[in-house]
């Protein structure tokens, strides 16, 4: 295990000093691109100033753990499956962002192109998964027990893969907010891959920690560069994948807690307003709503950043000591 330790500190070190040199070239290239954010008409007026501010940075990130992983763990074959994962998803976002920002059609990849795109990265995964790695159908549930879904694994899985990008994607809506998040799950999923064994999967981990902690240097407020649809996709994708391959989906639920009450302040929004004209939150993301209650940009990233290290502990707490804690 000392050598996959190794190779993982180094593997986080190589991606975060990859960023380190691609945003220099990165940064400028976007600009002359003229790939830059739009920011909502009805958003915060605080964010007007963000405009023009070049995006797609989510590809220095990708190249970065592809780039660490190469590098660290080119026969690993669990540690190449997550960083394909990783790349597909932000391909989509890739296609989104390049629709968007380059060829200025503001709406992006049509909501049933997504969803077909991302059921079929998810169907050939799941695939993999449970046949090639015979993984099997079982997930763990803290405190509780393996619990074998069968039949319905695939579909649990496809909802997992999905939710946790598009999860991801409304979390970056603030500087550093999406990176800093999930540096701290990256973290915590390097552990759970410490304990159940699967140490081809840390030096992913640490990778992409490593990226998220390079992209931090130009991303914390005032952001050069934001990460897009390819950098949130991707990063969602990629946490994602190692729960899965862990049978952490579940787990993941809690250590991701950040990405999932970002996502359910949208649905429980969109559904008041709905049914009864009236909105929960003065604006959806919840990050949003505390910026719009006076809560400095800063204040309120750091505020979500220490919320995601105590959903990070608080998942590894679950499963310390459950007594039911499968190595496999």
């Amino acid at each position: 295990m000392a050598e996959y330790v190794i190779s993982s500190l180094l593997a986080g070190l190589i991606a975060f000093i990859v960023v380190l040199v691609l945003a220099p070239f990165m940064i400028p290239f976007l600009t002359r691109l003229k790939a830059g954010q739009s920011i909502r008409e009805e958003g915060p007026k605080s964010h007007y100033v963000k405009a023009g501010t070049p995006t797609m940075g989510g590809i220095m990130m990708i190249t970065a753990v592809m780039v660490a992983v190469l590098a660290m763990a080119p026969r690993s074959t669990e540690a190449w499956v997550a960083m394909l994962v990783m790349l597909a998803f932000g391909g989509i976002g890739f296609w989104d962002d390049y629709i968007k920002v380059v060829l200025r059609r503001s709406l992006g990849l049509k909501a049933r192109e997504k969803l077909v795109l991302q059921l079929l990265v998810g169907i050939i995964f799941g695939f993999f998964l449970v046949w090639y790695f015979n993984r099997g159908t079982e997930i763990i549930i803290p405190r509780i027990g393996i619990i074998d879904l069968g039949y319905l694994y695939i579909p649990f899985l496809l909802l997992v893969l999905m939710g946790t990008s598009n999860a991801v994607n409304l979390t970056d809506g603030l500087d550093g907010l999406a990176a800093g998040v999930t540096f701290f799950v990256a973290i915590a999923l390097s552990l759970i891959s410490i304990m159940t064994a699967h140490y081809e999967l840390l030096i992913f981990c640490l990778a992409l920690a490593g990226a998220c902690a390079g992209f931090l240097v130009f991303n914390r407020h005032p952001a050069r560069i934001f990460m897009g649809d390819t950098g949130s996709m991707a990063l969602g994708g990629a946490v994602a994948a190692v729960a899965s391959f862990t049978k952490m989906e579940i787990v993941l639920i809690i250590i991701g807690g950040v990405y999932v009450i970002e996502a359910l302040s949208v649905i429980i929004q969109v559904v008041c307003f709905k049914t009864t004209g009236k909105r929960v939150f003065l604006m959806s993301p919840l990050h949003h709503h505390f910026e719009l209650q006076g809560w400095p940009e800063k204040k309120v990233v750091r505020f979500f950043w220490l919320l995601s290290v105590l959903f990070a502990l608080l998942g590894l707490l679950a499963l310390k000591g459950a007594g039911n804690f499968y190595i496999g």
